[in-house]
This record gives structure tokens, sequence and C-alpha cells, in this order.
């Protein structure tokens, strides 16, 4: 869906006319920059090194590190939401379930022990959001991972709603180990890159560090004020 911009360039016009200049509509270059400090953090890391950044600040933003190969991924999971105390799942409809093995988990072994799982479905609409509101435990892929901060970079569309993220008591990030970049100056330019190649992004992308925070002005913080009162990273090393 492409939308319109109205009036862009009286709008423009008049932000030049106040500048007192006139408005350059050609011959415009993007500048390059001499220094670029913000790519040096971390440059030249591999990804088990970027894995290891990760894990410190795992423990910074009160979120469980956990680590496997892709044969026990399956297994981990399963732990995991176990420890979290079961209950209901809502999961994105993600093809990398299916890529994972993870596919026969959610749609056959968790019914058989009274765990309900909701997949996001767009045809239902409202109601993904009421089971995501209701649930215990939403899991989700990483799409980019920043490991200086420890954040996940969801890209939601409509089988992908946001909700899964921000409505359960608690959260699972799947992280596979091939999407870690250093930090957010990676993932703006993965963003920029393809909308300068055309491509459709995500209508909502969101960076979530951990489980929610809030600090008050004298700085006592206070965890699962409006979101997933616990999280945990399941790191797939799948490189």
């Amino acid at each position: 869906m492409t939308g319109t911009i109205h009036k862009r360039d009286s709008f423009l016009n008049n932000i030049a006319n106040r500048l007192n200049r006139q408005r350059r509509v050609e011959g415009v270059v993007k500048p390059e920059w001499k220094h670029q400090p913000q790519f040096q953090v971390y440059q030249g890391y591999s990804a088990d090194e970027l894995k290891e950044e990760l894990k410190k600040q795992c423990q910074r933003i009160h979120t469980q590190y956990v680590e496997t190969p892709v044969s026990d991924l399956d297994k981990t999971l399963k732990k995991v939401v176990n420890e979290y105390g079961g209950g209901s799942i809502v999961t994105w409809n993600d093809p990398r379930f299916t890529h994972y093995g993870l596919e026969r988990l959610l749609k056959k072994e968790w019914p058989n022990e009274q765990v309900d799982v909701h997949i996001w479905d767009p045809k239902v609409g409202e109601e993904n959001i009421i089971k995501a509101e209701q649930a215990n435990v939403g899991i989700t892929f990483s799409d980019l991972t920043l490991a200086e901060s420890g954040t996940v970079v969801l890209f939601s569309d409509a089988k992908k709603g946001r909700s899964v993220s921000l409505l359960p008591a608690t959260y699972i990030a799947i992280i596979s180990k091939s999407t870690l970049v250093p930090r957010m100056t990676q993932a703006a330019q993965y963003i920029h890159e393809q909308i300068e190649r055309g491509e459709n992004i995500a209508s909502c992308i969101n960076f979530i560090t951990g489980p929610s925070n809030s600090a008050d002005i004298e700085m006592n913080l206070v965890v699962g004020v409006h979101g997933p009162i616990k999280a945990t990273y399941i790191v797939l090393n799948d490189c």
C-alpha cells in the first residue's frame, strides 16, 4: 500500500522561506562523513564474540540467558516454558517455528499437557490481542539482535502481532546467533538499505531490551510495570 503526501511542496517551500533561502530541489548529494565512530564499537567481532557480549548484557537487563544447539531447541524451549509455569502460550505465525522443528511442540505435544497454545491468526482480529493479554508466555524469534544493549528487534506483520511480546506475563525470544549485530547502528543501516532497495518493511519495528523496566526520579528500578515481568533469551547456535 502506497500513501500520498499532501502539500509537501508548500510545506518545504515555507521552511526554506523561513530560512531566508531558496529551496534546493536538485543536486542534493548525501554527505560522506569523514569520521563514523558509531561503526567502531565491536568492529571486527565474530559471531561468538558478539554472543559473549550479549550474555554479559543480559545480566544487566535482568534477562535469563540460555544457549542451545539447534538439535535441542525444542527441549530447551519446553524447559523454559515449564519454568515459567506453563499455562497459556501465544506465538507468531512464523515459518521459523516449522524450520527449527517446533511445530510439533506447539501443535501436538503441549495440548496433550493441558497447555493452551494460540498462534497469531490475522483472520480472527481482536481475538489475537485477547489471547495475548491472557497468556502466561509469549514466544517470538528475533529478527536482529543488538549485542551492545541486549536488544531484540522484531519486525511485525499481519501474522506477527506486536502484542505477543508486549502483553503476556513472561516473554521468550529465540535468537539465532546469525542475527547478532554489534549495536543500533547496524540495525538502522539494515532497515535503511531495505528502503533504498524499494523493499516493503515492517509497519511496526519493536526494539525490546529484556523485561519491562521503569524508574522514578530517585532511580528506584521497578521491573514489569507495563509489560512482561520476566524475559528469557534462548540463543540458538546456528552458525
